[in-house]
């Protein structure tokens, strides 16, 4: 069950402060005193990562790793006791662009700008709230990873171990590209009023419909688009209403590709805030784990644990070689590292979709290390035990 801290005055990467920082969390298992395990959401996640899913894994609303956390799974929470927060600017009770200031009224787009380096610190702050000094592991998929990998950077000696799922040092152009064209489907929403539309009956929910449809296209692989709709006609009679429709359309095929958009668009406007979505999309965007440093190495040569990574040769989105430049600056560093490279087709969704992929390399690493029986380096060419089939052949 969800719970909210109040953090008191939290001043940001901005330099901007804001008097009351209210962080959403949940914990499951028991704390006894060395088995801490920190797990970062994804993009639109919540602090509900587990404990009975009530939609898809990919809504990333509630329970949004359900198969990975609880008990006897690959985190255990007969054993660790794990925590989740949301993080800050993101409207799943955490304090963002959607929570009232003092003067009763919405911050809106006053809310200060958040950073990668801003979740972390507050969970930092959550985790002290909770009498948690250190941590076990940090573990994170996609932007979590992100915010696993900044735990290396910013706190080395108070975790043991950094698992980074589906992540990257930076985003690339081509993703900064799309995420500007989502942000901009947003604000150029009339209903958006410069964020100010919460005391109002007109949301930009277009905009944000739109923005999670060019969300949707980057989380999903050419071969899992072609297998899961191909150019299929959905029928006319499931044509939904989320968009206007021009005159001429009645004379092409509404497709299957097409309707799972709208679904997944109208679903998703029901659950989310639309400032929220610029916020955390700019925080991914903005991260760069070299920032402040002379290189990726540099940033984490304080980290003396053990380091997991994981990719997918389908995703697109946070590539296989860009894991593998994490991994290659944690081996730089000294860090036992192991980087797996998992053959799968679902594209970036696979770390939420394919737990069976996931889930026994991610248990074996937190009881073992990188050391344990199916935790090795394939992408350094290393023994290869731990898929069938795993591309090793990538960094040789």
């Amino acid at each position: 069950m969800s719970e909210t801290v109040s953090l008191g005055e939290f001043r940001f990467a901005c330099g901007e402060s804001i008097p009351n920082l209210e962080l959403t969390y949940e914990t499951y298992g028991e704390f006894t005193g060395d088995n801490a395990v920190l797990v970062c959401h994804a993009l639109t996640g919540s602090a509900n990562v587990a404990g009975g899913r009530t939609t898809g894994t990919s809504g990333q609303a509630r329970a949004w790793w359900d198969d990975i956390v609880g008990p006897g799974k690959a985190i255990d929470t007969t054993e660790y006791y794990v925590v989740c927060a949301n993080v800050p600017g993101s409207c799943y009770g955490s304090s963002g662009p959607a929570s009232t200031r003092p003067d009763g009224t919405p911050y809106g787009t006053d809310f200060p700008p958040v950073t990668i380096a801003d979740w972390t610190e507050a969970q930092r702050a959550l985790l002290d709230e909770l009498g948690v000094p250190h941590l076990y592991a940090v573990v994170g998929g996609s932007v979590g990873g992100m915010n696993a990998l900044d735990w290396a950077k910013r706190h080395p000696d108070h975790t043991e171990h950094i698992v980074a799922i589906a992540a990257a040092p930076r985003l690339d152009p081509q993703c900064l590209a799309l995420d500007s064209i989502a942000r901009r489907a947003i604000t150029s929403d009339p209903n958006w009023q410069d964020g100010d539309y919460y005391d109002t009956d007109a949301y930009p929910t277009h905009g944000l419909a739109l923005a999670r449809q060019i969300g949707h296209v980057m989380y999903l692989s050419k071969d899992s688009m072609d297998g899961k709709f191909g150019r299929r006609a959905a029928g006319r009679d499931s044509l939904r209403d989320t968009f206007p429709v021009d005159s001429a359309a009645g004379f092409f095929p509404y497709r299957d590709v097409e309707s799972y958009l709208d679904y997944q668009a109208e679903r998703f406007v029901e659950r989310f805030d639309a400032n929220s979505y610029l916020y955390l999309t700019r925080a991914m965007d903005n991260y760069d784990l070299a920032s402040g440093y002379e290189s990726n190495t540099d940033a984490l040569a304080a980290f003396d644990g053990q380091a997991l990574c994981m990719s997918f040769t389908g995703d697109w989105h946070f590539t296989v070689n860009q894991s593998e430049t994490i991994a290659q600056a944690f081996r730089t560093t000294g860090t036992e590292i192991a980087h797996h490279i998992i053959d799968s087709d679902h594209g970036h969704d696979a770390f939420l979709v394919e737990p069976e992929k996931v889930g026994p390399p991610l248990s074996d690493f937190l009881a073992e290390g990188v050391r344990g029986t199916a935790v090795t380096d394939t992408a350094a060419g290393e023994d290869e035990r731990a898929f069938a089939p795993v591309h090793t052949s990538l960094f040789k």
